[in-house]
């Protein structure tokens, strides 16, 4: 199967500081991958390298066998093509839910008004937020602000969409309403690139798991193999700290 993302012998520093240590990764169209390893490891930064949000110091990175790291690119184009997700949301918030989502339609796609409030408005009512269109976001819950801004990136219709953490930020108990329509999207065949320190997540709707250690990937493999098997001693390790704090 032909990826539609492929990461070759990837290399990012910042100062003196190697983050991304000749990292490959290959990501097949209607997939999930997730990346797993400590605070630190590189996960959210090669994230921020596929969505051409930090520049690369050497090797490749291509969507759909375009390489995307090739300095000549249309960036802006690209970033029509994948949705990001931060874990701090980055709603705007003096725009209500619905204009937060009509946003890039309008602004990126050139789509009128019209076609972005339907877009928008079926994307809400789908994922149960259609009663919340009007509000702005400091009156939703942050479990309801990270549904809306992964709503929001799926408003372009991205052929992968990145997600950096997205329940870091919230009490455990709003963990599940924001994974509930991760579950969805796997279900739809979204592929998906996900980094997380929920192990029992990953293993629920990850097809691959990499498990990062200072910029490179350690093992990989399916959730059975890396989360529940792993081979290599440092991903043992790791995943031994993870039952210890509870998240597995």
């Amino acid at each position: 199967m032909q990826p539609v993302l492929e990461i070759i012998n990837l290399r990012k520093s910042f100062g003196t500081e190697l983050v991304i240590d000749d990292l490959s990764l290959e990501v097949p169209v209607h997939t999930a991958t997730a990346l797993i390893g400590a605070s630190g490891s590189g996960k959210s930064t090669l994230l921020r390298c596929i969505n051409l949000l930090e520049s690369i110091d050497d090797g490749r990175i291509k969507l759909d066998g375009i390489e995307i790291s090739d300095p000549e690119i249309d960036q802006d184009e690209i970033r029509r093509k994948l949705g990001m997700v931060f874990q701090s949301f980055n709603l705007f918030p003096h725009m209500t839910v619905r204009e937060n989502i009509e946003l890039s339609p309008i602004k990126v796609q050139k789509k009128s008004r019209e076609e972005a409030h339907q877009i928008a408005d079926q994307l809400l009512k789908r994922f149960d937020l259609l009663d919340k269109a009007e509000q702005y976001p400091d009156r939703l819950s942050g479990g309801q602000q990270q549904r809306v801004a992964i709503i929001r990136s799926l408003a372009v219709n991205p052929r992968v969409l990145l997600l950096d953490e997205v329940t870091s930020a919230l009490d455990p108990v709003l963990v599940n309403e924001v994974l509930s329509i991760v579950r969805d999207l796997k279900g739809d065949g979204m592929t998906m690139i996900l980094a997380t320190h929920e192990m029992g997540f990953a293993t629920q709707v990850a097809d691959q798991v990499c498990y990062l250690e200072s910029g490179k990937i350690i093992e990989r493999g399916t959730p059975s193999q890396v989360i529940e098997n792993p081979t290599h001693p440092k991903t043992r390790d790791f995943i031994n700290r993870v039952h210890q704090a509870g998240r597995l």
